[in-house]
């Protein structure tokens, strides 16, 4: 009863940082390996024996905002703490791969060890690092039809030169990591105004607003004890905001964000087919998933302003 934990996103100039944690528990999985050793379809069988087979597995996520504001290093450690926390089957022992130990500060890091390449040698690591690696790349092939011209499917973040290419042809999106060096041109200039330094307003466009407005309600459930469980979930039927989670209650919420009061409130636009589509998104979810015996909520948030700031949450 070993918990691996890994991550994957370290390096990438795009996309979030994922930390993956299983507990195998005696299931016999064979294949498993380094993620980056194996191809594209032998991660994704693995992927689907892992969650069927393992005794316990959790995913954290820390967005690209989050890991500009805090750093890697911290990002690392929020990562960890979430995937950990989602694992609920007893373990005796904690393995991460590298050289840090993220959950030192914590309760559980009397029981960590630490080694290298133990996403090759120990195949509990092997297995986070294979549900982290799939559900990393799902997600930037998700944003691929999001943000058009990046091939966010291919590279999935990294600085490769067809990624360095659409850059500069298209400037960067609420996904890169302008702490970046790389980037770090990107970030807004600083002007004089008034003997005041103020950072420069620069034209958004309207899915970089409603990304910024998601990005700080994503925050403010942090804030409220929530663990971002995803963002942005996408199917070709339906689609979820921001998924999070408070002891064994899901949450599927919606953001709402009027830039203007005579827009109307945010909430005003959870209408009974709004609300329809909200709870078809919260059940196939679960389906897909194949969750069980968990207390399921829909909510909203709902933003106004420039820059925005959230009016009101509310369960539904």
């Amino acid at each position: 009863m070993i918990l691996g934990i890994d991550e994957v996103g370290r390096g990438p100039w795009a996309g979030p940082l994922v930390v993956g944690a299983c507990v195998l528990g005696g299931a016999q999985i064979e294949g498993l390996t380094d993620s980056k050793k194996l191809s594209k379809k032998q991660r994704e069988k693995l992927n689907i024996e892992i969650r069927e087979k393992a005794a316990g597995f959790g995913l954290g996520w820390v967005d690209a905002a989050t890991i500009d504001e805090i750093g890697l290093s911290k990002s690392l450690v929020i990562a960890t703490k979430q995937a950990v926390d989602q694992i609920k089957t007893p373990y005796s022992e904690i393995i991460i791969d590298g050289t840090v130990n993220f959950l030192a500060e914590t309760t559980k890091g009397k029981y960590v060890t630490v080694i290298k390449k133990a996403d090759l040698l120990v195949p509990c690591v092997s297995a986070a690092s294979i549900i982290a690696k799939v559900a990393r790349d799902d997600y930037m092939a998700e944003q691929a039809e999001k943000y058009e011209g990046y091939g966010f499917e291919k590279h999935v973040g990294y600085g490769t030169a067809a990624h360095i290419s659409a850059i500069d042809k298209l400037g960067v999106t609420p996904l890169h990591r302008l702490s970046f060096k790389p980037l770090q041109k990107y970030l807004p200039i600083k002007k004089i105004k008034n003997t005041i330094y103020d950072i420069a307003d620069e034209p958004k466009t309207t899915k970089e607003i409603g990304d910024s407005a998601e990005t700080i309600a994503m925050k403010y459930l942090i804030k409220q004890g929530h663990k971002i469980i995803g963002r942005n979930w996408k199917t070709k039927y339906c689609e979820i905001d921001i998924i999070s989670k408070i002891n064994d209650t899901l949450y599927f919420t919606e953001v709402k964000y009027r830039h203007k009061p005579d827009q109307g409130g945010g909430l005003s636009a959870i209408t009974p087919k709004k609300l329809k589509q909200m709870k078809f998104a919260a059940e196939y979810y679960v389906l897909s998933n194949k969750l069980s015996d968990i207390d399921l909520r829909l909510a909203t948030i709902s933003l106004g302003g420039d820059p925005p700031v959230v009016d009101a949450f509310l369960e539904i």
